[in-house]
């Protein structure tokens, strides 16, 4: 029997269960208070991450000698022994942490996420509990610490990823090629208490942290008892710090998203290599490449100064933030080109940060039209596309008292009973977004989310044409991409049941050809779909062309628009055989006369 035991024991023989009873409200009020004391300091937490908006995710390792992919390279793109001896070449001579923090302040980002252990193993720190870290390379600098101290420096935001799958480690049970072997002798128990001992020792010695993000968790070694457990760690050690929802087993793929129950004891959703959809009532951050691998590659293929500023725009009018990736060079850099970019970014945000940082997403929906943020009684349009005849918002309940293009330029407004219009000069539309400022008569706050019409127009010979980037994806894997030839197409398309719609201004009635510009490997062959329109249904074969960005256009079949009316065309996948079901670039529809 304990010492605690034996105490209440004694209690009860002296005085009686009532004061027990007593004792244990006691402590049951206590517990109750420091619960709420910590689930305030978490909120308080939460509202200043979420008015940071915006930070920067950095993957880097000894595999940037090789330029391949960080963890899911070691016994894929290179053997093993290869992989796991690139440490006793890592010597990142030119690395600056300064310098890094400095890159990252440019680029109006407010917090810093470091890799301090993908899932091979290797760890950025001076840990104690192995030996395979950086103060065994040629290098023998704890990046970790240098990072840390130069973020509390010059006041940035700084926080840890850390792997829960070590394919290295002999008692985590999974190995490389990507978890897809098993070890001989391993023991989850002992692995866990390796886990748990470098948190502590990350939290201790180089906290506070803004974030501890965990990923690896999907792998079937981790239960949800475990990421509670986990949680429940973290927060005695710093009961401040957030925790991504990767410590729990809730996450729904890459889509990230999960819903707050006992099996995700995170604070925050994840979406990865997408932007998030509009959540005003749980926190979300994307995370996203710069290029196109997480991890430095030779001339990977860079994303736009548009493509990044639209992302950072979308995630802060879905009410998520924006993880932006960068993947430093072997020499210890952030590669010239993506500085450059990086601060092109940060110039905008210096101009127009004051409709992300600290507002909050809606009350319009984000589309393809663009998105809003509201602070008080201003509201922030995002406009990337103004129809020829104004862009069509619901009204809201409140009143605008004026209007203000704050990209430059005029703005024309009209408030009818059923809807309000907006209509900027061409010459006035920025090519990336032009911003317009809303002035209410009220505060924004508790305006409902509000859905924008987003109707593709025909084309000036009657031609409808549906485009990738003007799609809604209805599903969890699906997503818009520009990876091939910079062109927008529907790729990842690996769950049947994920669906792509468009809704349509019908401009005249009558028969019209339908066309789809596709492609798909030879791992794919034999998916089929149907498009799905006026209650027409259109099936049709997938092709097989010579790769993911070989594109091929086939006509689909022929259907009947008999109204003059707004229409939905759905294409629905039948068959998925392969790895995914088609990359889609755009269904045309042309008139028949």
């Amino acid at each position: 029997m304990n010492n605690l035991s034996n105490q209440r024991a004694r209690l009860r023989e002296l005085h009686g269960d009532k004061v027990i009873l007593i004792l244990s409200l006691l402590m049951f009020s206590l517990t109750y208070g420091q619960l709420s004391n910590n689930l305030k300091l978490i909120d308080e937490r939460i509202a200043r991450w979420q008015d940071y908006r915006f930070g920067m995710f950095i993957h880097w390792g000894p595999v940037s000698l090789k330029g391949t992919e960080i963890g899911w390279s070691r016994g894929a793109d290179m053997p093993i022994e290869e992989y796991d001896n690139l440490y006793k070449q890592f010597n990142p001579a030119k690395f600056d942490a300064n310098e890094w923090v400095s890159i990252a302040k440019a680029a109006g980002m407010k917090y810093i996420v470091l890799t301090s252990k993908h899932h091979d193993g290797f760890c950025l720190w001076d840990t104690k509990f192995t030996d395979y870290n950086i103060m065994n390379t040629p290098f023998k600098r704890d990046i970790i610490k240098e990072l840390a101290a130069a973020c509390k420096r010059q006041g940035i935001g700084f926080g840890l990823y850390y792997s829960i799958a070590d394919w290295h480690h002999p008692d985590y049970p999974f190995g490389s090629p990507g978890g897809k072997t098993k070890k001989s002798s391993p023991n989850m128990d002992r692995y866990n208490e390796y886990l748990t001992n470098q948190i502590r020792e990350l939290i201790q010695g180089y906290g506070p942290l803004v974030t501890l993000w965990f990923d690896g968790e999907w792998e079937e070694p981790w239960t949800y008892e475990r990421g509670s457990d986990l949680c429940e760690f973290v927060r005695n050690l710093q009961p401040d710090i957030l925790v991504n929802n990767r410590v729990g087993k809730a996450r729904e793929g890459i889509a990230g998203t999960s819903a707050q129950t006992d099996k995700n004891p995170g604070d925050y959703d994840t979406p990865e290599q997408r932007i998030g959809r509009i959540n005003k009532s749980r926190p979300w951050e994307s995370c996203i490449t710069i290029c196109e691998q997480w991890a430095w590659k030779p001339d990977d293929k860079m994303k736009s100064l548009g493509q990044c500023l639209r992302t950072i725009i979308q995630c802060a009018g879905g009410d998520g933030n924006l993880l932006l990736n960068v993947g430093p060079t072997p020499a210890g850099e952030i590669e010239p080109r993506q500085v450059t970019r990086l601060k092109e970014i940060g110039g905008w945000l210096s101009t127009y940060g004051t409709t992300i940082y600290g507002t909050h997403g809606g009350p319009f929906k984000p589309g393809k039209w663009g998105a809003s943020t509201y602070r008080g009684n201003k509201i922030y349009l995002h406009v990337f596309r103004m129809p020829k005849g104004g862009l069509e918002l619901p009204v809201i309940p409140a009143r605008i008292v004026s209007m203000k293009n704050l990209t430059g330029g005029t703005v024309k407004f009209m408030q009818k009973k059923d809807r309000n219009i907006i209509s900027v000069p061409g010459k006035h539309l920025q090519s990336i977004s032009t911003v317009l400022e809303l002035t209410l008569d009220r505060n924004a706050d508790g305006i409902s989310l509000l859905d924008v019409p987003n109707t593709v127009q025909a084309e000036r010979d009657g031609s409808i044409r549906c485009t990738a980037d003007e799609a809604e994806i209805i599903g969890s894997t699906a997503r818009a991409q520009s990876v091939c030839q910079g062109i927008p197409e529907i790729g990842f398309w690996t769950d049947i049941r994920d669906q792509v719609q468009w809704i349509v201004s019908v401009p005249k009635t009558g028969w019209y050809d339908v066309y789809a510009a596709i492609s798909c490997d030879s791992n794919s062959a034999g998916s089929k779909f149907s498009l799905v329109v006026n209650k027409q249904s259109l099936l049709a074969d997938v092709p097989t062309t010579k790769g993911w960005c070989d594109y091929t256009t086939v006509k689909v079949g022929r259907v009947e628009l008999s109204k003059m009316s707004d229409e939905a065309i759905t294409i629905i996948p039948t068959a998925k055989p392969g790895v995914a079901v088609m990359n889609l670039r755009e269904i045309m529809l042309k008139p028949l006369d």
